[in-house]
């Protein structure tokens, strides 16, 4: 009889879980983990950034509210990010197989040689060899996440900008490089490759809040929630701007799910992939060109061109299918890998955005720098740029958004591709001020609408008030949006208190398992030695990060480019993580502790263009010989120079003070305006005793005497006899009366005597 009870009892329990899952689906679906990294490094001493923080804090809040268990952190250094990471592989490896794992890095990232690289807020880069050394190699990282099996995994780099490390010399590309994602995973980026985004005051970039936008909209699959954010960040942005994605994952995700009496969204997604289909022909231009962006393919961007060819909008998709040829052109150059391909590259862009590139690998090759008269071309599947896409590429940074282009502004998407933004998500206030290092700004929760939830089979994270609370205003009113109380300035232990307790304050994200040990370090031990960017916090905690310079967008001067220096035969590119690179010599011209120029100097600004964007490849103009400098320091290139406003002169500036407004960097010491000595003005010719004294005191507006702080150091680049400073000052020249004394005997109405 016991026998026969045991086949009973588990056909008994088969038909309970079978009736179970015909009421629910759901439950007999396996719960889906959901865990996520968000770094945002701002902190950078060379031209910090104003959104990447906050970026950071609104898309891990946002994550949070769709069930992720986030861990993150802002301004990191090199080993801190890296063992972050470590930290975060940990969680994912817990249940691969019903996992969804999401990396959102914001800051700066550059490309080398056909690689990605994110550049932490400490890293001391000069020069191309250091990127190897001093940044995180993404490619390391995506092959470790897709090393594990999971459900799917996101890499999102907010990181495509203008970099402000290297100057002249060798140039490297712009943006970020094309890359293809590994299985089960979507790639992201800010800016479409070999492309940049603007630095944008604050508080949010425009990629930061569309994405978080489209993941509440809720019932869109993750390429429609991307597609969506191109459309809209190109509309934001007025067509500058136009992030990139691509994906291999065959799970079906939502972030969100909607309600069934949701209110219809406007754009179904039946519709839009009827119009998507359709020829380019069969649809007006203004469908076309959203078309072409949506679909986001050389094929797209073509078909568009062969139909509209006169439409205002042809220019500008002329250029986005320019910078794509030429991305694609080069990642498969990169693949081949042999002298023939860089050669091939080289003959098609002689003067493109990777040349450079090309020409550091022919010579770790021991190859010739330029293709010789015959080799094998390499078949690249794709035609040679036309001469009307040159334009676009042959510069080492492509921005959309340049003045130089005079692109037509494009026009808003239709309603059924992208419907308007909610009113509470068009204009965010800035986040609370921050609660203590290492914690991510706490942005303004907006309430989900109620008709929007997690899915059901999202598996709860723990101790999320965000998650918890997503519709209950009474809750998110009076416990989430509190503002935090502030840190008092000057004191390491309690700016560390935060992330040295193990567990939120308030409503912020939780910090990874490194920081918060080096957060103990600095609790227990204040006296020592901070980083920079931790030591800026430590003085004026509730210092905004819109309130940083934003620095100009710009291109390398085009004579900058063909100015060679000689590339190091062998391994040019170290491997990375391996500290092997020598510093210059310290008895070096301009040479810094790191090799390369100094990295604190800062020129006049550039003026700005429209919407507060900025000319990436405005003409660089010397400065009106007539405004004076200030004295020349020794062993610096370029000097920190506030620009002169009418009536006051020129203020010098420490090298550690953050810029006040916009700048532009110029290429060369060259171009900067002579500087008179200041101990060349007494030797002049002898005057009157009573005219000597007075001239000194009260020099012209634009001969300003320099700061008595600041003395002139020997006289490095002697200062010749100027045109401009061999005159006295007007006040001294008529001084000595004598000589024209028999000219005023005349009588003052008669022009002869």
């Amino acid at each position: 009889m016991r026998r026969a009870g045991v086949p009973i009892l588990s056909l008994c329990l088969f038909l309970v879980f079978t009736f179970a899952a015909l009421i629910d689906p759901a439950a007999a679906q396996q719960q889906e983990k959901r865990v996520a990294l968000v770094v945002g490094d701002g902190a950078y001493a060379k031209s910090p950034l104003a959104t990447a923080a906050n970026d950071a804090g609104l898309i891990a809040q946002t994550l949070q509210a769709a069930g992720f268990d986030v861990i993150g952190a802002r301004d990191l250094d090199a080993d801190t990010l890296r063992k972050s990471f470590r930290d975060f592989m940990q969680k994912v490896q817990a249940s691969p197989a019903d996992t969804v794992a999401i990396v959102y890095l914001a800051g700066y990232g550059v490309q080398l040689a056909g690689e990605n690289y994110f550049i932490p807020v400490d890293a001391a880069v000069n020069a191309d060899t250091d990127i190897p050394i001093e940044g995180l190699r993404i490619s390391d990282y995506m092959r470790e996440l897709a090393s594990v099996p999971l459900k799917a995994s996101v890499v999102i780099l907010d990181a495509a900008r203008q970099q402000p490390f290297i100057e002249g010399g060798n140039p490297i590309a712009g943006g970020l490089a094309l890359v293809d994602p590994q299985p089960n995973m979507l790639i992201a980026f800010n800016a479409a490759p070999g492309t940049i985004a603007p630095n944008e005051p604050g508080p949010y970039g425009a990629y930061a809040q569309s994405l978080a936008e489209m993941i509440r909209t809720g019932g869109l699959s993750l390429p429609e929630v991307f597609d969506r954010v191109r459309l809209r960040v190109s509309e934001d942005t007025k067509g500058g701007q136009v992030p990139w994605d691509s994906q291999k994952i065959q799970a079906q995700f939502t972030f969100f799910d909607r309600a069934p009496d949701a209110p219809p969204v406007q754009g179904a997604a039946d519709q839009v992939a009827a119009i998507r289909d359709k020829p380019m022909r069969a649809l007006s231009a203004h469908d076309a060109y959203t078309a072409a962006l949506t679909r986001d393919t050389m094929q797209g961007y073509q078909d568009f061109l062969a139909a509209y060819p006169g439409d205002p909008m042809a220019k500008r998709v002329r250029a986005i299918l320019a910078a794509r040829r030429e991305a694609i052109t080069w990642r498969r150059t990169y693949l081949a890998d042999t002298p023939d391909a860089y050669w091939s590259y080289l003959r098609r862009y002689p003067n493109g955005p990777h040349a450079w590139d090309a020409r550091r690998r022919l010579s770790i090759l021991t190859a010739s720098l330029e293709p010789p008269p015959s080799f094998a071309m390499l078949d690249y599947d794709i035609p040679p740029p036309p001469p009307d896409e040159i334009v676009y590429v042959d510069r080492p940074v492509l921005y959309f958004g340049d003045p130089d282009f005079d692109f037509a502004p494009p026009p808003p998407p239709p309603v059924y591709f992208l419907p308007p933004p909610p009113p509470d998500f068009v204009v965010l206030p800035p986040p609370y001020a921050p609660v203590g290092l290492f914690i991510l700004p706490q942005p303004v929760f907006v309430p989900v609408p109620v008709f929007v939830r997690p899915p059901v089979y999202v598996a709860a994270p723990p101790n999320n008030i965000i998650y918890n609370n997503i519709h209950n205003t009474t809750i998110i009113n009076t416990v989430i949006n509190r503002p935090p109380a502030v840190v008092a300035a000057g004191n390491p232990a309690a700016a560390a208190a935060a992330a040295a307790s193990g567990r939120p304050v308030g409503a912020t994200i939780p910090v990874p398992t490194v920081v918060h040990q080096q957060a103990l370090s600095i609790q227990k031990n204040p006296t020592q030695k901070l980083p920079p960017s931790q030591q800026a916090f430590v003085s004026n905690p509730t210092v905004k990060p819109g309130a940083m310079v934003v620095m100009p967008v710009k291109a390398n001067a085009q004579p900058e480019r063909h100015e060679r220096q000689e590339l190091p035969k062998g391994n040019a590119l170290p491997v990375p993580g391996a500290k092997g690179n020598p510093p210059a010599p310290p008895g070096t011209p301009g040479a810094t502790p790191f090799g390369g120029v100094n990295p604190s100097a800062k020129l006049p600004p550039a003026a700005p263009s429209a919407k507060g964007n900025v000319n990436p490849n405005a003409k660089l103009t010397p400065a009106n010989p007539a405004t004076p400098a200030t004295p020349p320091k020794p062993n610096v290139r370029e000097e920190k120079v506030t620009p002169a406003i009418p009536g006051r002169p020129p203020v010098a500036q420490a090298p550690s003070h953050v810029p006040e407004e916009h700048e532009k960097r110029r290429p060369a010491p060259a171009t900067l305006p002579p500087r008179p000595k200041p101990e060349a003005k007494p030797v002049k010719p002898p005057l009157a005793p009573k005219a000597a004294s007075p001239p000194r005191p009260a020099p012209p507006p634009s001969r300003p005497a320099p700061p008595p702080s600041r003395p002139a150091p020997p006289p490095p680049r002697p200062a010749p006899p100027r045109p401009v400073a061999r005159p006295a000052p007007p006040a001294a020249r008529p001084a000595p009366p004598r000589p024209s004394a028999p000219a005023k005997k005349c009588p003052p109405n008669q022009p002869r005597c």
